[in-house]
């Protein structure tokens, strides 16, 4: 098991964790009801808080920010030496934390994507783990939501009796909602990416060989071109560019940002 804190990549605070640790501090904190903000980010998710000062701030609260994507991993490795074996991606740790919630009969909720989206991917995560108690699950509304809109989601997701929170809003949007609703639920969310559509089987999940290797955004690219080209083919190269820059010491990264000005709500 491994859980060596938290490091400065490019001003954004990321734990070198693996997927054990990760997974028993999330139950942990379920069973205690306490709350606990996790992202899994990969090298857009990184960006959007170099980028952003407000973002960074964010995601510099969040309680676990974890290496979803290989560069990330990559990169904690060639700066610090932190000898992580694997990414902690998004999907699989949902997986992982649904099996120990299915064992240990913590209720789950879903929120975020499409109502068709969250029906299917309840019923695949109930078959895959039968002894799985889902609590509920509420899509998105796909706009900004209201300062009232959004506390009676949040009332609706802790009355559930849910114990554990998983959030697929896309990013950044979902790391926002995280952070805003720590406090509020009281209870582990997990900003998870695409995990949602991976489950329900409504997007595929790009070959094993081309995620060990990083390659994972030439599969999605494919899939997505038009929504996606912004993100990998200018910001991955920057991504690049600015990791040389940190690892050779020619550029520093604070870590503290900018207060947000005010909540998003989702």
């Amino acid at each position: 098991m491994i859980d060596s804190g938290k490091y400065n990549l490019l001003g954004i605070l990321i734990n070198a964790i693996d997927y054990e640790a990760a997974v028993e501090r999330i139950i942990a904190a379920a069973r205690q009801r306490q709350p606990l903000a996790v992202s899994a980010l990969a090298v857009h998710g990184v960006m959007t808080g170099v980028m952003d000062p407000e973002q960074r701030y964010r995601l510099n609260q969040l309680d676990m920010v974890v290496p979803d994507g290989q560069p990330v991993r990559w990169a904690l490795n060639m700066l610090y030496r932190v000898n992580l074996v694997d990414r902690v991606y998004g999907p699989t740790l949902t997986l992982k934390v649904c099996e120990r919630a299915a064992i240990e009969k913590l209720p789950i909720y879903f929120y975020g994507s499409r109502a068709s989206v969250l029906k299917q991917l309840c019923r695949n995560l109930q078959q895959r783990f039968p002894g799985l108690v889902i609590a509920g699950a509420h899509p998105s509304l796909f706009r900004q939501l209201t300062e009232e809109e959004q506390l009676e989601i949040a009332a609706s997701i802790k009355c559930s009796g849910a114990a554990i929170t998983f959030v697929g809003l896309g990013c950044p949007r979902q790391e926002v909602w995280v952070y805003e609703h720590r406090d509020i639920l009281s209870m582990p969310s997990l900003a998870v990416g695409a995990a949602f559509d991976f489950h329900a089987g409504t997007l595929p999940q790009a070959p094993v060989l081309l995620q060990r290797y990083g390659l994972e955004w030439s599969f999605r690219l494919v899939q997505e071109p038009r929504r996606l080209w912004h993100r990998y083919l200018l910001l991955n190269p920057l991504y690049l560019t600015l990791v040389l820059a940190q690892f050779f010491g020619l550029h520093g990264f604070d870590t503290i940002g900018l207060t947000p000005r005010s909540l998003r709500y989702g």
